[in-house]
């Protein structure tokens, strides 16, 4: 699946699978991403779920929330990862949900295409779901720490 501009979605009617096992993250996904022109959108509570559905129709887009009971997003990620490997399934784009700024480690290492850290709002899932729909990244800095600007004197001072 790869878009024929960058900037464009690869299908007319972009199709987004959201995995997660608490439904009011699935409520405020859907609620946000029905504003986006023409998208389908599909829903499971599982991480197992999640693979299934995507084994048996191909989305463009999957999103992951961090932790789904016995099988969460990395696990997910790294298995959708290991099927294409292995040319069993196309490359799909992840997007994972992470709860804390010290998850974005292991969600790097699984090879996802973005992650956005909780609390979500609406401006940045959209501008996520944009993205990799159109066939880019999107990796959420609201983690990274405020510079901390110091001055430094060179006057040798005691």
């Amino acid at each position: 699946m790869v878009p024929t501009q960058k900037g464009q979605y690869p299908h007319a009617v972009p199709d987004v699978l959201i995995a997660a096992d608490a439904p009011g993250v699935r409520n405020e996904l859907r609620s946000v991403l029905s504003g986006l022109p023409d998208v389908t959108i599909r829903e499971v509570d599982s991480g197992t779920a999640a693979i299934e559905a995507v084994e048996e129709q191909e989305p463009d887009l999957v999103i992951l929330d961090f932790q789904m009971g016995n099988m969460g997003a990395i696990a997910v990620t790294l298995e959708l990862r290991l099927e294409e490997s292995g040319d069993r399934l196309d490359h799909v784009p992840v997007l994972v949900l992470v709860d804390r700024r010290p998850d974005v480690f292991m969600v790097r290492r699984s090879d996802a295409e973005g992650w956005l850290v909780k609390p979500l709002d609406p401006i940045r899932v959209r501008k996520a779901a944009t993205a990799l729909l159109a066939g880019e990244t999107y990796y959420d800095d609201s983690y990274l720490p405020s510079p901390v600007v110091s001055s430094v004197s060179g006057g040798g001072e005691s």
